[in-house]
């Protein structure tokens, strides 16, 4: 039976709007998806999120409740009959992500919920594009007596309302991971809402209090565009983990990080850096942007024992700056002399820039980026040992006779011709353990005689010179000038349309509608 509106009417309304939008360009509805019985607890505070998206990344979505006062709501129509205000009173709905917060307070009874998911131009556009009908059913139950404290949790892979580029006719492969928290406590059914000719393998438990369930698709051309799929695990006492819902968007590839390399690297730095570095970065292989998530962490883990000691929330933190394909992370930390590092990146800490921001895959191998701390300790001190020798080589430079080569000056160097000889000498000797007197030999200096050649110095040339290069310059200057600003002042305007982020994600959609449009 229905808390409100049992054996009466339902109704549902949805608004499109084909007109140009203020961009010139036909608007894109938002899109969402949900299980179709949601359960919960009796007497729990809840708080659900229900998810939506634009393929229009730039519009601004908000969810309000359905209505029945058809002659003042957006649609001018009933929107939901019986179902109309079907939570119970203290029910808060915050509209602009779409997250309801409320108890459940009769057992066994089911809850109706009719939301409307609409877009706008901007946060200051005064009416909608369009509006889009979601509704479905909470369950209210009370935990069978034996039954865990706990409901079960999906885990992973990918965290919840998750956006997946996936293209099309390539294989995907997901898995998800469901936790349990008590003896005893099973999986018994996986309670989803899939796209067509996604297919589900048993569940299986690999490890204690660890099941899995692994989703294989293959999309196809006619289903380019978002598909909803969402999850919900069920316990043997009839406990339900909250939804767990993700978003393909298909016939896109969702932007990745580039593994390091130590020549022409996608991230800096790498291999041994000092113990004040603070300035991190990494390449993405697409145009990415912040998060929708919060919860998006970057984390450097200590090598050694694997502990985190340094994260960052990308979903808001001003230490993890995006800009084009790079990824900056500024730090404020010293590290370690000696210590190696490494860092994990969540799913979606690289974010597409078109429809729900598609999300770029985890990074928990700890040998995709790691670097040293170098030590000074071990770097500073060098000893040496020498061992007195029994037999050398003594080699001695005889008289040198110079004589100017007159050809080769030209800059008032005297240059000169050298012919050397040289005396090479070896004897075995004792090292002495008496020092004895020693007398010097007489010592013989060989004569040079050099003649000096007038030549016309640099310096002479630079000062005849400065007075015509400088009028040239100057006049030069001003010649080319209007051609210089006529030339920069195109080719900022050029690209500025060029890159120009709402221009692009226009031509995106554009693109897209005419893909689908050719498909049908």
């Amino acid at each position: 039976a229905l808390y409100i509106g049992s054996g009466g009417n339902w109704a549902i309304c949805n608004r499109l709007n084909l007109a140009p939008r203020p961009d010139g360009y036909i608007n894109s509805s938002p899109v969402t998806t949900t299980l179709p019985v949601v359960f919960y607890q009796r007497g729990v505070r809840i708080t659900h999120v229900v998810q939506m998206a634009d393929n229009d990344a730039t519009d601004y979505l908000v969810c309000r409740w359905s209505n029945s006062a058809s002659t003042t709501n957006y649609n001018r129509a009933d929107e939901c009959a019986g179902v109309c205000s079907g939570l119970p009173p203290g029910t808060i709905l915050t509209g602009t992500n779409c997250t309801l917060s409320f108890t459940l307070p009769t057992a066994n009874l089911y809850y109706g919920c009719a939301l409307q998911i609409e877009d706008f131009y901007s946060s200051s556009s005064p009416n909608p594009m369009s509006s889009v009908p979601i509704q479905f059913l909470f369950y209210c139950y009370t935990a069978a007596a034996g039954a865990c404290a706990t409901a079960p949790s999906i885990i992973g892979v990918r965290p919840n309302r998750a956006c997946i580029g996936v293209p099309v006719g390539v294989a995907l492969t997901e898995t998800i991971e469901i936790q349990t928290y008590c003896p005893g406590q099973t999986i018994v059914d996986l309670v989803t809402s899939s796209p067509i000719g996604m297919t589900h393998s048993p569940i299986s438990n690999p490890s204690p209090n660890l099941w899995i369930m692994t989703l294989s698709w293959t999309p196809i051309a006619s289903q380019a565009g978002p598909q909803g799929f969402c999850a919900g695990a069920i316990d043997n006492s009839s406990l339900q983990s909250a939804p767990w819902c993700l978003t393909y968007l298909v016939d896109y590839t969702s932007p990745n990080l580039i593994l390091p390399q130590v020549v022409q690297g996608s991230a800096s730095p790498i291999g041994t850096v000092f113990s004040n570095q603070s300035l991190f970065s990494i390449l993405a292989t697409s145009a990415v942007g912040r998060p929708s998530r919060n919860g998006t962490n970057v984390c450097f883990h200590l090598d050694s024992t694997n502990a985190s000691v340094l994260c960052y929330d990308a979903g808001y933190s001003p230490n993890v700056i995006y800009t084009g394909y790079t990824i900056v992370i500024v730090t404020t930390i010293t590290w370690t002399p000696g210590q190696s590092y490494y860092v994990t990146m969540d799913s979606g800490f690289a974010s597409g820039s078109v429809f729900c921001h598609a999300e770029s895959a985890p990074i928990t191998d700890k040998t995709f980026w790691r670097f040293d701390i170098w030590n000074p300790a071990l770097s500073s001190t060098t000893t040496t040992t020498t061992t007195p020798p029994t037999t050398h080589t003594v080699t001695s430079l005889g008289t040198t006779t110079t004589s100017i080569n007159t050809a080769c000056t030209t800059s008032g160097i005297v240059v000169t011709s050298t012919n050397a000889s040289t005396t090479t000498t070896t004897a075995s000797t004792t090292p002495p353990t008496t020092a004895a007197p020693t007398t010097a030999g007489p010592t013989t200096t060989g004569v040079t005689t050099e003649s000096t050649i007038p030549v016309f110095y640099p310096l002479d040339f630079e000062n005849a010179c400065k007075q015509p290069v400088a009028i040239m310059s100057a006049v030069m200057m001003v010649a080319f000038m209007p051609l210089q600003a006529l030339a920069m002042y195109a080719a900022f305007t050029k690209f500025t349309n060029t890159f120009k982020p709402t221009n692009i994600a226009a031509k995106a959609r554009h693109q897209q509608r005419m893909k689908n449009i050719l498909r049908r």
